[in-house]
């Protein structure tokens, strides 16, 4: 297969890209702003003509989440506009598969059990509003040739993320204060890029699915098994609220994603987040 990602030096598209160098038969061109703007025709057509892709995986996103409150109209463009770009040009080549990555903040955070697929959207903030509108633009173009895969509190070897300022601040500090009133599912980028390659080749019925690491917890939970596995102090992180940490964007309460999808399409949900966190220790993750 010919594979087009699209946002490839971020967190998920690098492991992604990584991954599909393993794979024979496979070939993979990865795009990233300057050489790729999915917001405009020409620029996406361009890289159709290059890439003559069989699927096409939209990494690229605004994910400056609390800058999106000032700024929804450009982040509308990157996070809306741009997979509905990416959707007609699938569209436009018969038996082109698009997977468009989007986000847990499509939700209110507002219930106590896991969200399913199918369960309505309620975003709270400008970035889950402008990733929602993807989500549509992409299923309404390709309702039957594309995925939905739902993520959230991303980490990886590249790129910004919680567990490597972490890390950063293990160095720097003596105690960290981390918010314990938030929940959800810590998620490895590199099993997140798995579980993608192994949907598309099980090419499932077209829909939602949610592509986090198995299990659940806080932030505060999070930091204090980073810090055990880096081999220092747990007790060092102390727990905190949401309300000591005010932010221009709220964050969901609890984003915590149901998995049904995937036994549906007979695969298996991706692994408890304590495990998956440890190996990324072992394959080097750092601040």
């Amino acid at each position: 297969m010919r594979w087009l990602v699209t946002g490839s030096r971020g967190q998920l598209g690098s492991d992604l890209m990584d991954l599909l160098s393993a794979r024979p038969g496979d070939t993979a061109v990865g795009l990233d702003l300057p050489d790729l703007d999915i917001t405009s025709p020409s620029s996406v057509a361009d890289a159709f003509a290059a890439a003559a892709p069989d699927v096409v995986v939209n990494c690229a996103a605004w994910t400056a989440v609390d800058d999106a409150e000032s700024h929804e109209s450009a982040a509308l463009a990157v996070n809306g506009d741009g997979p509905g770009v990416l959707a007609a040009a699938c569209a436009a080549s018969p038996g082109t598969v698009m997977v468009q990555v989007s986000t847990d903040y499509v939700f209110s955070g507002s219930v106590t059990s896991p969200y399913a697929e199918d369960a309505v959207p309620d975003p709270r903030s400008a970035y889950g509003r402008t990733k929602l509108a993807g989500e549509v633009a992409v299923r309404s173009a390709l309702p039957d040739s594309s995925y939905v895969v739902r993520t959230a509190w991303l980490y990886g070897l590249n790129g910004a993320n919680f567990v490597r300022t972490m890390l950063r601040l293990e160095a720097e500090r003596e105690t960290l204060d981390v918010v314990d009133d938030q929940r959800g599912q810590p998620t490895w980028s590199r099993d997140l890029a798995r579980q993608i390659l192994a949907l598309v080749d099980r090419r499932p019925p077209a829909g939602v699915f949610h592509g986090t690491n198995s299990g659940e917890t806080t932030w505060y939970g999070l930091a204090r098994e980073v810090f055990r596995l880096a081999g220092a102090d747990p007790a060092r992180v102390r727990p905190t609220t949401t309300e000591a940490f005010p932010r221009p964007a709220p964050r969901p309460a609890y984003s915590v994603l149901g998995h049904d999808a995937w036994m549906r399409a007979s695969l298996s949900p991706m692994r408890d987040w304590r495990v998956a966190l440890s190996e990324a220790f072992e394959a080097g993750i750092t601040a």
